[in-house]
C-alpha cells in the first residue's frame, strides 16, 4: 500500500497505547507508527489493539503499521528487548522479531533504523540485515529517523543496495526545518515523515499568516499547518490523544491551500 499522508504516532503513550491505537484507527487514522523501544514506546499495545480492531472488521492489509531498531544507546539500559553484547546483525535480527510478534504481524509496511550508527561500517552492517528483510518480504520499506547531517544520508543511500525509501526527522527549527534533506528526499523518491510538527513550532502555529488562513478556510491553526505540510511532500506524525482533534486533523485533505498561501507559510521557514 502507499504511504498514508497522515500517520498516528504512538511515542509516550504508555499504558494507553492499545486505547489510543483503536481510537485513531476507528476516527479514520490508517497508518501507526511505533518502535521495539520500551524507553518511549509499548509496542504491544499498538498490537493488541490492531487484533481488537481486527475482530471488529478491519483488515492488516488496510493498515501501514511502521515499527524502529533502535540502537543500545537509545535504549533504557535495564530493559532493552535484545541482548546489547550481541553482535549488531543479532541485535537488528532480535528486534525485528520481538516487534513481529509484539505487533502480532508476520510483515511490517516499513522498518526504520531508530538513529544512525557510527562509526558508518557499523550501520551498514545494520543495514544489510535490514535489506534482507526487505528481500525476504517481511518488510515493504526500509528507512532511517533522527538523521539530521546530510552527508550521513547521502552515504547511505550511495552505499545501500536497497535504498532508504523514509526518513523520519524532527521537523523543527534547529535543523533548519532539513531544506537540503528534504531537497535530498524529492529528488530520490524517499519519503519525509515529520515529527513534533506541532510542537516544535508554536511560533509558526501562532504567526499571523496561519492565523489568517485559519479564519479564511474556518479551520484550526493546527489542521492549515498539517494542511501545508502534505501539501510541500511532508508526511506528518500525529500523536493526539483527543478524538475531536483526530477527526479534525483527518479532515485536512477536503480543502486545499493555494500556492501563493503554501508560498507565505514557506517563507516563515526561513
Amino acid at each position: 500500500m502507499n504511504i498514508p499522508k497522515l500517520i498516528y504516532g504512538t511515542a509516550w503513550k504508555k499504558d494507553q497505547t492499545a486505547r489510543l491505537v483503536e481510537l485513531a484507527v476507528k476516527s479514520g487514522f490508517r497508518a501507526i507508527d511505533t518502535a521495539c523501544q520500551p524507553r518511549h514506546y509499548h509496542e504491544k499495545g499498538a498490537g493488541d489493539a490492531l487484533q481488537s480492531l481486527y475482530k471488529q472488521g478491519f483488515k492488516r492489509e488496510e493498515i501501514f503499521l511502521e515499527t524502529k531498531f533502535t540502537p543500545k544507546d537509545g535504549q533504557d539500559i535495564n530493559n532493552i528487548p535484545y541482548n546489547p553484547d550481541d553482535a549488531l546483525e543479532k541485535q537488528v535480527s532480535d528486534s525485528f522479531e520481538v516487534s513481529l510478534k509484539n505487533l502480532q504481524t508476520s510483515y511490517l509496511d516499513s522498518f526504520v533504523l531508530h538513529s544512525p550508527i557510527f562509526p558508518f561500517n557499523h550501520m551498514m552492517k545494520v543495514w544489510k540485515v535490514m535489506e534482507s528483510f526487505y528481500e525476504k518480504g517481511k518488510t515493504k520499506n526500509i528507512g532511517i529517523s533522527n538523521c539530521y547531517d546530510i552527508r550521513v544520508l547521502k552515504a547511505l543511500y550511495k552505499e545501500a543496495t536497497i535504498k532508504p525509501t523514509i526518513l523520519q526527522n524532527r521537523f523543527y527549527k534547529d535543523s533548519n526545518y532539513d531544506k537540503e534533506i528534504r531537497e535530498f528526499c524529492k529528488e530520490n523518491s524517499i519519503t519525509y515523515l515529520g515529527f513534533w510538527t506541532l510542537s516544535a513550532n508554536p511560533h509558526l502555529l501562532g504567526s499571523e499568516i496561519i492565523i489568517n488562513l485559519a479564519r479564511k478556510y474556518k479551520r484550526t491553526q493546527a489542521q492549515i499547518f498539517y494542511r501545508f505540510l502534505t501539501q510541500i511532500g511532508i508526511t506528518p506524525l500525529n500523536g493526539t490523544t483527543s478524538k475531536e482533534h483526530m477527526i479534525e486533523d483527518l479532515d485536512i485533505f477536503s480543502f486545499e491551500l493555494e500556492d501563493d498561501e503554501i508560498e507565505s507559510i514557506n517563507i516563515l521557514l526561513d
